[in-house]
Parts: structure tokens; C-alpha cells; sequence
């Protein structure tokens, strides 16, 4: 992270608490999105929620991508995906799917993701949030240490 900026992270972590309250308090929903997103298959009989939630989460990246490119960790350069470490013979495409499988798998075990534990759940003072966000730093620490890729 070589471009980090106190002035985005707090802009985006207010973004982030302003969306997570206004789904709770107009939806009675926790802005898990692990859990909104497991609902759409098989569907859920509140489909529509979801679906307009997540559409406007990649919407507003999208639009906030374009209207302001160097807001992001990148700096100046595009954004861009992480390519599988140096020297681990795996194609990035296989090193991508491998993270997105095991992060499913982890969200489906911890019965939740960052987002609705580490927002939502730490707002509520929720204890088996506070595990699984130790939980959570603690393999991201691991990781970090194994691959060397922060």
C-alpha cells in the first residue's frame, strides 16, 4: 500500500458505516454481504433487496473508480489484480478462483464475512464477532507472512 491516505480510508470507512446503517435501519438487515450474496442461490424470498444492494455496491466502485482514479491503494496506476506470487508456478487465474473458493469456504465455517462481522457485528458488540475478526487478522497476518504479498 503506497499510496494510503488517512483522507480516503476515513471518506470510505463513513461510506461504509452510512451504507451498513441505512440497510439496518431501513431494512432491519446487517450489510453482511457474504450472507446477502449466499441468498441469491437458490434464491431467497427477499430476492429484490439483494439484488439492488449489490448491484449498487459494484455500481458506486465503479462510479467512484471513474470519478476519482487515484482515490484507491494504487495511487496514480490503474487498478489492477493481484498476480499469484513470485516463484509459485500457479497461473493467476488459478491463484484467483483458489482465493475466492477459500474465502467462500471461510465465510460459510465463520458463518459471516468481514464485512458483517467486522461493521456490523463489532457495532453491535457481538462476542462471536470479536472471535472471528481476531480470526480473521490472525490468518490474514499468516498469510501475509507465508506468500510475502501485502
Amino acid at each position: 500500500m503506497d499510496a494510503f491516505s488517512p483522507l480516503s480510508a476515513t471518506l470510505g470507512g463513513l461510506l461504509i458505516g452510512l451504507a451498513s446503517a441505512v440497510l439496518w435501519l431501513g431494512n432491519g438487515r446487517l450489510a453482511g454481504i457474504s450472507g446477502i450474496f449466499g441468498q441469491l442461490l437458490p434464491p431467497a424470498q427477499t430476492i429484490v433487496w439483494r439484488l439492488v444492494f449489490l448491484v449498487s455496491l459494484i455500481a458506486a466502485t465503479f462510479l467512484a473508480a471513474r470519478l476519482w482514479p487515484g482515490l484507491g491503494v494504487g495511487g496514480d496506476r490503474p487498478a489492477a489484480l493481484m498476480a499469484a506470487p513470485d516463484g509459485w508456478s500457479i497461473p493467476t487465474p488459478v491463484w484467483i478462483a483458489i482465493a475466492g473458493l477459500l474465502t467462500g469456504i471461510g465465510t460459510k465455517i465463520g458463518n459471516g464475512c468481514t464485512s458483517g462481522h467486522g461493521v456490523c457485528g463489532l457495532a453491535r458488540l457481538s462476542r462471536r464477532s470479536v472471535v472471528a475478526v481476531l480470526v480473521f487478522f490472525g490468518v490474514a497476518i499468516v498469510t501475509v507472512t507465508v506468500t510475502g504479498i501485502v
